[in-house]
């Protein structure tokens, strides 16, 4: 039995998130249907992460497992034939019998992109939630701060949450700003609770718009109070960045190592 593992890029926009849902078209389903029509059986195709409805991809990794002797090129490229143009595996290789995407991942990182410019862009739409008021972004450095390292993040979960704990590891949240209109709020962890990077960076951007103080973020972490964080900002501003393994070289996005990555 053979592992396969996939590194994929999607567009989330008109999907239904990562998993299969009955609302909609997900990226898993539209992989295991591929993947089923490949090799003649069905095949689950588990992802690193579940990421939401609108969310988007640039470092997802996948893995399945199968009898099939099709080598991972030809499942690129036949993948990429039967699935929508919002989905691309960018990368294919066989991984050890006992990887698993999920459960021997260390770490994902996760960006979301804001547009601070006043006028709305057509072409940032999908990509950035649109702020046009200012923000201190000085500010948002330091109350990112507050959230950094081991902590118990309830303030940060959304109803519905079903993970066991909330106490997650955050190992940094960096606020660049590429150019004047776009600004980008960079998490990495060791795991995510539901929404959780979605409501940091709805919780930074109450900061940078006066409407909490960043001196009060120990307090709203510290209170394990949902409503005391700021709002969850949209699924369309995150895109999850690169997921992480014990080996760098097992790590995504990785050109070198996923063959047929260029």
């Amino acid at each position: 039995m053979r592992t396969i593992k996939l590194l994929i890029e999607y567009d989330g926009t008109h999907l239904s998130g990562w998993q299969r849902q009955k609302n909609g078209p997900s990226v898993q389903q539209h992989l295991e249907e591929a993947v089923a029509h490949m090799t003649g059986t069905p095949v689950p195709v588990i992802g690193a992460s579940r990421t939401d409805a609108g969310v988007h991809a640039r470092g997802q990794v996948a893995h399945f497992r199968t009898e099939s002797a099709i080598p991972t090129y030809g499942f690129r490229r036949g993948i990429n034939g039967m699935v929508p143009s919002a989905i691309a595996v960018i990368g294919c290789e066989e991984a050890p019998t006992g990887f698993h995407a999920r459960f021997d991942s260390r770490g994902k990182h996760y960006r979301y992109t804001l547009l601070t410019r006043r006028p709305r862009s057509p072409l940032w739409n999908n990509r950035a939630w649109h702020r046009p008021r200012p923000l201190d972004f000085d500010a948002m450095t330091r109350a990112a701060q507050f959230c950094v390292g081991e902590m118990d993040f309830a303030a940060f979960r959304a109803s519905g949450c079903q993970a066991a704990t909330s106490v997650r590891t955050i190992n940094a949240i960096e606020i660049a700003r590429p150019d004047s209109q776009i600004a980008h709020i960079d998490v990495r962890g060791n795991a995510f609770l539901r929404n959780m990077v979605r409501i940091l960076a709805g919780t930074l951007v109450a900061v940078g718009e006066g409407q909490i103080c960043a001196a009060d973020i120990p307090a709203v972490v510290a209170s394990r109070d949902r409503s005391r964080a700021g709002q969850t900002a949209p699924a369309h501003g995150l895109t999850l960045m690169q997921v992480f393994y014990d080996h760098p070289a097992e790590s995504s996005p990785t050109s070198q190592t996923f063959e047929g990555s260029s």
